[in-house]
């Protein structure tokens, strides 16, 4: 019981704290909304970082550690080629059944602030799940337990699921799961980062069928119709059956991988 107490209040004060922090952060005086995008995008990754140094360092005295790993340019080439195969074969459905079609081009003033900004948010995201959170639970329990909370968190944190239906929710949901068991099997947190972006930026800013923060511009005009449960209907890729569907397909594939790997000794 003394455990699972220290680590619940560790939680708290980690995550409350992360939350109390970021909203202090000061105004940045700027008429270049991409600049504006990427301080706030920096000011949260900025402080879980901070967070993770203390907690890791003073805290735990080193007895938890995030995974990263040496070889980063491997690590990022392979993060790219999961996050291509992960939304390549979503959109690849949802244009071979025409539920989903490309319009128009829009013009992105400076684009690469707005990429590098998306960048930051996921790295945040990543961080604060499945960093120093996720090797605590981890550690004190089991990879399982580790999975499930971090997994309610991050569904949570992204609370206009809810609004959208059970469906969008599930999405979400087994996101984080595929993401958790992707930095498993990988032994990294660089590939779940890069898989995670490539997701966003090109969900996002490439083709607009992914919601990030209302801002961000995205360069095609894609339009989503037919069959609301393929296409998403208003709720665009995020709220497609689609997604589910792969997400658990990698979700297995990955506990398959995982599985022989630890058969034999890894």
């Amino acid at each position: 019981m003394k455990k699972l107490i220290s680590t619940i209040l560790k939680t708290i004060i980690f995550f409350i704290g992360w939350v109390i922090l970021i909203s202090f952060t000061p105004d940045l005086r700027t008429e270049n909304q991409a600049l504006l995008r990427l301080w706030w995008e920096f000011t949260p990754l900025a402080v879980v970082i901070l967070f993770s140094i203390i907690f890791i360092l003073v805290i735990e005295k080193r007895k938890v550690q995030i995974p990263v790993g040496s070889r980063f340019f491997k690590s990022s080439l392979t993060g790219v080629v999961i996050g291509v195969l992960w939304l390549g074969s979503v959109v690849a459905v949802l244009l071979l059944t025409k539920t989903m079609s490309l319009q128009g081009q829009n013009n992105i003033d400076h684009i690469w602030i707005w990429i590098l900004a998306l960048l930051l948010n996921v790295a945040m995201q990543e961080l604060l799940f499945r960093g120093y959170l996720y090797q605590l639970w981890k550690q004190r329990y089991n990879i399982v337990v580790a999975t499930v909370l971090t997994t309610i968190l991050f569904t949570a944190m992204h609370g206009g699921a809810f609004e959208a239906g059970i469906l969008p929710v599930l999405n979400v949901f087994s996101t984080s799961v595929f993401i958790t068991l992707l930095l498993e099997y990988t032994g990294t947190i660089i590939v779940p980062i890069i898989a995670h972006f490539i997701w966003n930026i090109v969900g996002a800013i490439i083709l607009g069928g992914i919601s990030v923060a209302s801002d961000y511009p995205n360069l095609l005009d894609s339009t989503f119709q037919g069959n609301s449960l393929i296409s998403g209907g208003i709720y665009k890729i995020e709220g497609s059956i689609i997604v589910l569907i792969v997400n658990l397909i990698l979700i297995i594939c990955l506990l398959v991988l995982n599985k022989r790997r630890s058969s034999v000794g890894l």
